[in-house]
């Protein structure tokens, strides 16, 4: 409207996100309907609209302004939850196929571990570039769709909102069975716990939730003291013995040790790298300098991340852990350090923590995404819409009941949901990287070769585990991914032709 405030007029409470602000200079008043003109004139329909208040709460002016600007030590926490949350999970995954082997299976762990964590590193610095070139947010779906065109954009899109859904799908799974490992009574509610946390996150982000503030860093500190606290009283116990490894318990090889065992392990313990994109979609919300900032939070969260998957293979291998239905393998570690008590506790409770919190960052980029297809005209126009509370309602609901129906189907187990999960993220990953590499060589600025170099070496990386992933596990439930991206696609290209006719 060729006005904006103040600085001083934007800044949101300690937790929040919307400013209230003064009618702009030169603008005519604000109209507003009140509250009694909206409620419906019939019985069920006023029924309806008091429901409708008492979960969403009052709505929200559409003149609030949202203002959302992250200092480093929050914005860490925050963005990385999903990616640092994965440690949950990546690691049991890579050992549930490598047990199948018998110990000749598990003494591979160590290398395939080894070429995760190089992954990880790689990965990570090819963003830093993408962070560089985009400061004003580059995710996977924006890169590929400006260097490689509308079918690449979408094809990445369709990785990503899959790997949405199984965000939600799977933290909320693996979050469930933190619980279990803790309370084994439990084990059999564990499909209606996952379907009634979810039903939570639908309400609580349909009311405008939003991750900002300390109250939200809270669970990923919490996890990460957790966790390095584990490896190292596990390390400390290791080294009185000469870091011997403690022996395993007797193992029945169910299949023959190979290349097919060892790409299927790498693949799936490569899942411990989603959530690595999350900052660089996220750069307008740092404080400025954002782009630096963004770059420097990724680059500690990549170290952490390597960490802490690095730190519990070693240990797990260690302590001659083997991963079971009964009980996590996190689990199983803090037992042995840690006994039953407040700290085993304590672990199980920021491991359940971290991944709710995982989960609903989904419930931010999902909706976004959509919002970004819908603009391009290969969505529907609804997802253009803020809801009362001025969230993408429409988008949420849809994640929702997607991540319920996976959640259900696979009846919250991890291990069946995890080869769905590796082909939409390393899909996005190496769509993006691979439409950098094309910015670069259009570009060719300062130190194009150097940033040509890394996001090339992370795209071919991502697409051999892609094509790994999608191999391996075609059979496992793989092919589920593979089919949802196709009909995706044929679905936003037939959206896109009927807006282009109409």
């Amino acid at each position: 409207m060729g006005v904006f405030p103040a600085p001083a007029e934007i800044r949101p409470a300690r937790i929040g996100r919307l400013v209230s602000i003064t009618p702009l200079s030169g603008q005519p008043p604000e109209i507003e309907a009140e509250a009694a003109a909206e409620l419906p004139t019939g019985r069920l329909g006023r029924f309806g609209y008091r429901v409708r208040r008492v979960v969403l709460g009052a709505a929200l002016k559409s003149t609030a302004l949202a203002q959302e600007r992250m200092r480093k030590l929050v914005a860490l926490p925050v963005l990385s939850a999903d990616a640092l949350s994965s440690v949950a999970y990546g690691p049991e995954a890579m050992l549930a196929i490598l047990v199948l082997g018998g110990a000749a299976g598990l003494s591979y762990s160590l290398p395939i571990a080894a070429t995760i964590a190089f992954l990880m590193l790689a990965v990570g610095v090819s963003y830093r570039q993408t962070i560089r070139a985009y400061p004003h947010g580059g995710g996977s779906y924006i890169v590929a769709g400006d260097n490689l065109g509308r079918v690449p954009g979408l094809i990445a899109a369709a990785g990503l909102m899959t790997d949405y859904i199984l965000t939600v799908a799977v933290s909320i799974a693996s979050g469930v069975a933190a619980i279990t490992s803790a309370i084994p009574s439990l084990a059999d509610d564990a499909v209606p716990i996952g379907v009634i946390v979810i039903a939570a996150l639908l309400a609580g982000n349909l009311r405008g939730i939003r991750q900002a503030g300390s109250l939200f860093a809270a669970p990923t500190y919490a996890f990460i003291i957790a966790m390095s606290v584990l490896i190292a009283v596990g390390l400390f116990d290791a080294a009185g013995r000469g870091f011997q490894p403690a022996a395993a318990p007797p193992l029945n090889a169910t299949e023959s040790v190979g290349v097919l065992l060892a790409m299927r392990a790498f693949s799936s313990g490569a899942t411990a790298m989603t959530g690595i994109e999350a900052i660089s979609n996220a750069v307008p919300a740092f404080k400025p300098v954002a782009w630096r900032n963004a770059r420097t939070t990724l680059t500690w969260m990549v170290l952490l991340l390597i960490a802490l998957f690095a730190g519990t293979i070693a240990v797990v291998h260690l302590d001659g852990v083997v991963p079971n239905s009964r009980e996590t393998v996190l689990s199983q570690l803090a037992h042995r350090s840690f006994g039953s008590g407040v700290l085993y506790v304590f672990t199980q409770a920021a491991t359940a923590a971290v991944l709710l919190l995982a989960a609903n960052t989904a419930y931010n980029d999902f909706p976004r995404v959509l919002y970004l297809l819908a603009r391009d005209d290969h969505a529907p126009r609804i997802f253009l819409r803020l809801g009362d509370r001025l969230a993408f309602s429409n988008g949420i609901i849809l994640l929702s009941v997607a991540a319920m129906v996976v959640y259900v189907a696979f009846s919250g187990m991890t291990g069946a949901l995890i080869p769905l999960y590796a082909v939409g993220v390393f899909l996005a990953f190496a769509l993006s990287q691979a439409g950098m590499v094309v910015h670069w060589w259009r570009l060719r600025d300062r130190h194009w070769r150097k940033s040509l170099f890394f996001n090339a070496t992370g795209g071919l990386l991502s697409a051999l585990v892609f094509i790994t992933a999608g191999i391996t596990k075609f059979t496992s439930g793989a092919w589920v991914a593979v089919l949802a991206v196709g009909l995706f696609l044929l679905v936003t290209m037939r959206i896109r032709h009927h807006y282009d006719t109409v």
